[in-house]
């Protein structure tokens, strides 16, 4: 069922899926993980579920459909993941290029945008091949023309902005996961809590 057309939670206390937007590299995947981890929901990587779906890579879907193919495939698998309820789901770096895409993450979810440098995806995408939109000479004119493109995008959809910048991992995801408790206790009853995974009948 598209999110669209799905009930609202039945559970008490706050919406309790998270969406994690920002740019390739900002750290949505190995950060969403341990804040997933830390508070008790299903972590759910976009790309890897559109990968799993197609049985092809984002890099050959590229190849084959264009990155319009691609953004129409990324909707659909979006309007599945936002039917489901106590999950964080780490999201591409375009999702928020399309209208419908920011609607559905705005209305079904706490949505965090992991702030970070050109400087620092540079650094942590060195050695990064399976990145369609940076196989080019130079990455840094790249990343700075997405940054124009998207900055915007993601402070105007974020409901949390958070600097992805520090080195420890595990650090950045425990101060992440007391803001979104915090976030929380301040929209509902500090007694509710995030329920399990489960899809819309």
């Amino acid at each position: 069922m598209a999110a669209s057309e799905a009930p609202p939670p039945s559970l008490p206390g706050p919406v309790t899926n998270v969406y994690l937007i920002g740019p390739m590299g900002s750290g949505k995947t190995t950060i969403g993980q341990r804040v997933a981890e830390l508070l008790g929901l299903e972590f759910l990587d976009c790309d890897h579920e559109l990968e799993v779906q197609t049985g092809a890579s984002v890099n050959l879907i590229f190849d084959v459909e264009g990155e319009e193919g691609f953004r129409e495939r990324e909707t659909r698998m979006l309007e599945k993941l936002t039917t489901l309820h106590g999950v964080l789901v780490a999201t591409g770096g375009g999702v928020v290029l399309r209208e419908r895409n920011r609607d559905l993450l705005r209305r079904n979810g706490l949505v965090v945008y992991l702030r970070t440098s050109v400087a620092q995806q540079l650094k942590r995408l060195s050695r990064d091949r399976s990145r369609p939109l940076i196989q080019t000479s130079d990455r840094q004119e790249r990343l700075t023309r997405l940054a124009e493109q998207r900055n915007a995008l993601y402070e105007t959809l974020a409901d949390i902005e958070f600097p992805s910048q520090s080195s420890s991992p595990d650090l950045t995801a425990r101060k992440l996961a007391d803001l979104i408790r915090e976030h929380w206790s301040r929209a509902e009853p500090a007694s509710a809590c995030p329920a399990s995974r489960q899809a819309n009948p």
